[in-house]
C-alpha cells in the first residue's frame, strides 16, 4: 500500500474505504461480510476509513466491527457531522454524541462538515458556533483532524476553503468531473494551501467501469498494459501528487483485492503520455453522446443575470450517458441550492454569452431546452422546498 501524509505529516493510506455501499441483507447491513471485507482492506494496507452519520446502519456497522477486532487506534475513522440538520450549538454536541456511540470510540479522526455546497452554510454554522466547537473538541482529542465534504461549484468551494483553517477537505473529483464542482481549481488551491483532499466518487460510483460506452471498453481492453477501466480510473487520480486519498466504496473481496493490488505500486507522476491519450479518447467517446459541445471553458461567463450556463449543459449532457435523475441530483446540488439563484429562467436574452463562445452554441435557445428537461415543475417545486429548508439563515 502507498501511503501520503495528513497535514500534520500522518501517513494516511492512498486507497480509503468508502462505508456507504455496505452490502445490505433483510433490510440492515450483512456485518459478516462487511467484516470480511474491511478486515482484507485493513491486513492489506488500508488505514482510512469513511462513514457518515445519515449512511443508514454504517456508524453502527464500522463500530462493531472494528471493536470485535481490536483494530480501532490502528485505523483512521472520517465521519461526518450533518450540517444541513443543525440549527443550534446543542445539536452540534447531540449528534456528534450519538456518532461516537454508534461507532463505539471517544474520538474521531477526521469530522467532516457533510455536503457542503455553498458559502452561505458556513456562514450559518458560523452563527451557531461552530469555530469554537470545533476548538473545545480539538483540544479535547476528541476531533484530531476538521475538514469538509463539498458538491457545489468552485468558487464557492475556494470560498469555503479559504474562511477556515481546514485540516483537510473532500470532494467529488474523477476524469470526467475534471472541471466540474470542486474540478481541478479547486484541488489545486487546497494543495496551495497544504491541505490534503480526499476524493469521493472516483469512478463516478462505478459508472466509469460498468457503464462505459462499448467502445470505450474495447479501447481500454486493446492496451497492453492491462489496465481495467477501473484502474485507469484511479491511476489518473493517484498519478497527481495533489490527491491524497481515494475513496472506494468497496463491497466484495475481489473489489478490495482489485484496488489495493493498484494502490500498492500507484505513485504521483507515473502516468505515461500512452496512458493520457487513452483516458483523452474515452472522454472523447462519451462525449459523442452529449447533446450540447459545451466545453466547460466558461468563456461564456458571468452571466449578466447570474445563469451558470457550463453547469446546466453538463448535467443535461448527462442525461444522454446517465439516468436523468441523477443529473438532476447533480445540477440540484451544484446550482439548485446556491443562495443566488442561476437558473436558466433568469436569462433575458441578451446574447452576451453567444457573443464569446468558441463553439458558437446558440446557447439563449438551449438554455431554455436543457431547463425543460433538468427542471419539469415537480423538481422545480422540490428544489423551491429544499431551499428553504437548506438555505435558512
Amino acid at each position: 500500500m502507498e501511503y501520503r501524509q495528513s497535514k500534520t505529516g500522518e501517513p494516511i493510506s492512498i486507497l480509503g474505504y468508502g462505508c456507504m455501499r455496505f452490502t445490505t441483507k433483510g433490510g440492515s447491513i450483512d456485518i459478516d461480510k462487511a467484516e470480511k471485507e474491511i478486515m482484507a482492506a485493513y491486513n492489506a494496507g488500508v488505514n482510512y476509513f469513511d462513514t457518515a452519520y445519515v449512511y443508514s446502519g454504517s456508524e453502527a456497522a464500522l463500530g462493531e466491527i472494528l471493536e470485535r477486532n481490536g483494530i480501532r487506534d490502528k485505523i483512521n475513522i472520517a465521519t461526518k457531522l450533518p450540517q444541513y440538520l443543525v440549527g443550534s450549538r446543542a445539536a452540534l454536541d447531540r449528534y456528534f454524541d450519538e456518532e461516537l456511540r454508534r461507532l463505539r470510540t471517544d474520538h474521531v479522526d477526521y469530522y467532516l462538515m457533510h455536503h457542503m455546497t455553498a458559502m452561505n452554510q458556513w456562514d450559518k454554522l458560523e452563527n451557531v458556533g461552530i469555530k469554537d466547537w470545533i476548538a473545545e473538541k480539538k483540544a479535547s482529542g476528541q476531533i484530531r483532524n476538521i475538514g469538509f465534504s463539498y458538491h457545489g461549484n468552485t468558487e464557492d468551494f475556494i470560498g469555503i476553503l479559504d474562511a477556515y483553517d481546514w485540516d483537510f477537505c473532500q470532494i467529488q473529483y474523477n476524469y470526467v468531473d475534471e472541471h466540474s464542482q470542486a474540478g481541478r481549481k479547486g484541488l489545486l488551491h487546497a494543495a496551495e494551501k497544504n491541505i490534503p483532499v480526499v476524493i469521493m466518487e472516483p469512478l463516478r460510483g462505478g459508472k466509469l467501469v460498468n457503464q462505459l460506452p462499448q467502445k470505450a471498453k474495447d479501447l481500454i481492453a486493446s492496451q497492453d498494459n492491462g489496465y481495467t477501466p477501473a484502474e485507469y480510473g484511479l491511476r489518473w487520480l493517484w498519478n497527481q501528487k495533489e490527491v491524497t486519498c481515494v475513496l472506494s466504496g468497496m463491497n466484495s473481496i475481489e473489489m478490495v483485492e482489485e484496488n489495493c493490488r493498484i494502490a500498492s505500486s500507484a505513485k504521483a507522476d507515473s502516468f505515461t503520455e500512452k496512458d493520457f491519450e487513452v483516458i483523452d479518447k474515452v472522454k472523447q467517446i462519451i462525449s459523442e453522446s452529449e447533446l450540447v459541445g459545451c466545453t466547460g471553458c466558461r468563456y461564456c461567463m458571468p452571466c449578466p443575470r447570474g445563469v451558470d450556463i457550463p453547469a446546466l449543459f453538463r448535467s443535461y449532457n448527462m442525461t444522454a450517458v446517465d439516468s436523468k435523475s441523477s443529473a438532476r441530483f447533480e445540477y440540484a446540488q451544484t446550482v439548485g441550492l446556491k443562495k443566488d439563484p442561476a437558473f436558466a429562467t433568469q436569462c433575458i436574452g441578451c446574447g452576451k454569452c453567444e457573443q464569446h463562445c468558441p463553439q458558437s452554441i446558440p446557447i439563449r435557445e438551449k438554455i431554455k431546452e436543457a431547463d425543460r428537461v433538468i427542471r419539469p415543475l415537480p423538481y422545480r417545486i422540490g428544489i423551491n422546498i429544499v431551499r428553504k429548508f437548506m438555505l435558512r439563515s
